[in-house]
């Protein structure tokens, strides 16, 4: 069976990265993680990344902690860095070539982002991380993922969470929420369900891009979201 697509772009959270801790990395899920990823690859799908901050660095009210919102992002695009080095010290250590690019300069640790040579890499079997966000402060990692998919012409957005699709409402805390298997964007927005921010959102809406969300700690659902098994929901 021939995968439903051949290049995605997955968006994680940094939350998801903690497994059971309250803070940081698990060695665990970063393994899980790249065994799901590898699982992919080695059918011949194109794989990139973006990953959230919010294990090392949330985003936290000005009034609070002092800090200035535009100066807060900028922490927060250093600690995708730092998670998207970890996938990459694991995906390598499973056997898979990555490249670690950034939209803040740092050579000495990831390349600069440049879109044709990220598109390159892809070609060549490589996972693309991208870390930094977008590079600019007031842009999520979800914008961030959206953006890059759009600009290495991903077919989906993968977006791995700890629930298994979007629902009609947060189904952690109301027990009655039904899941959707299927919604348009249209609906999504009416209905203000959450799926990304609205920068984000609008972006995936305007080229047309699809969004899978399901759970991505549920080992094997990525390689069957691939393979266009009815896991999680379909924004479309």
């Amino acid at each position: 069976m021939l995968p439903k697509y051949n290049r995605i772009l997955l968006k994680l959270s940094g939350e998801s990265l903690m497994g059971d801790r309250n803070f940081g990395l698990d060695p665990k899920m970063l393994t899980q993680y790249a065994l799901d990823i590898k699982s992919i690859i080695e059918i011949g799908i194109q794989v990139s990344v973006v990953i959230g901050g919010g294990n090392i660095y949330r985003g936290m009210n000005e009034s609070e902690t002092g800090i200035e919102r535009a100066q807060g992002d900028y922490m927060g695009m250093l600690a995708t860095v730092i998670n998207g080095m970890a996938l990459q010290a694991s995906l390598e250590k499973c056997g898979v070539k990555t490249r670690l690019m950034s939209a803040i300069k740092m050579e000495q640790i990831a390349e600069p982002y440049i879109r044709r040579r990220a598109i390159r890499h892809l070609e060549k079997d490589r996972v693309v991380i991208f870390a930094a966000g977008t590079g600019n402060p007031y842009f999520t990692t979800d914008t961030a993922g959206a953006l890059r998919a759009v600009e290495i012409q991903a077919n989906v957005i993968l977006k791995g969470t700890r629930v298994d699709g979007i629902y009609t409402a947060d189904p952690e805390k109301d027990k009655t929420a039904t899941r959707y298997d299927s919604i348009t964007f249209a609906e999504a927005i009416a209905k203000e369900l959450k799926v990304m921010d609205m920068t984000a959102f609008t972006l995936c809406q305007e080229n047309n891009l699809p969004i899978i969300v399901f759970d991505m700690n549920k080992p094997g659902n990525l390689l069957d979201v691939v393979n266009g098994k009815p896991v999680g929901t379909i924004v479309k």
